[in-house]
């Protein structure tokens, strides 16, 4: 479960995350500071398939990593997945500005306390960093591939059910099979 810690009394900053003690996932979502609780195997499972085939179709140079921090303006994001490009910096740092360190896809693999948060503002917060693509991975294995359409929001290009696949061509091209769990 995600809990939303004080959401109205304090604005939480990347500082703040330096006296928490280790061991959850700490997320900073307009102010607000969330807590995830580590990932279950259906959670892995999705995650790995996915991560599999995009770095099995990665061309040359073109980087598949998972759990890296992004910044975000004030906000701050562990994606579950992201693919950085060609020539992009080494991400090194806790939170990465994606101005510098700028993911051309972000997947989110939805558990039962983050489908919310990954489907609403997460989506919303990637869209006004200029991530061109977002993937949204859900509990069943379905998947759902948004495009930046504007700076403010995504659309829906293509969805994926369990066991189905997807010719998909950005960030780079592969044969996208969703997994049926």
């Amino acid at each position: 479960m995600t809990v939303t810690a004080n959401p109205f009394t304090r604005v939480w900053t990347e500082a703040d995350l330096a006296e928490l003690p280790d061991g959850a996932r700490y997320e900073i979502i307009d102010g607000r500071l969330y807590v995830a609780p580590p990932a279950g195997e259906t959670h892995q499972a999705l995650g790995t398939s996915v991560l599999t085939q995009l770095h099995l179709a990665a061309p040359a140079g073109w980087r598949v990593m998972y759990e890296i921090g992004i910044a975000i303006g004030d906000d701050r994001f562990i994606p579950d997945l992201i693919v950085l490009p060609p020539g992009v910096p080494k991400a090194d740092q806790d939170y990465n500005d994606v101005a510098v360190v700028k993911p051309q896809l972000i997947v989110e693999i939805a558990s039962r306390s983050t489908q919310t948060t990954d489907a609403g503002d997460k989506m919303v917060a990637y869209a006004r960093g200029g991530i061109p693509a977002y993937w949204r991975v859900s509990r069943d294995g379905t998947i759902y591939l948004h495009r930046l359409a504007s700076k403010e929001a995504y659309t829906l290009i293509e969805t994926v059910a369990p066991g189905g696949s997807a010719k998909v061509l950005f960030p780079f091209e592969l044969s996208l099979n969703a997994r049926a769990v």
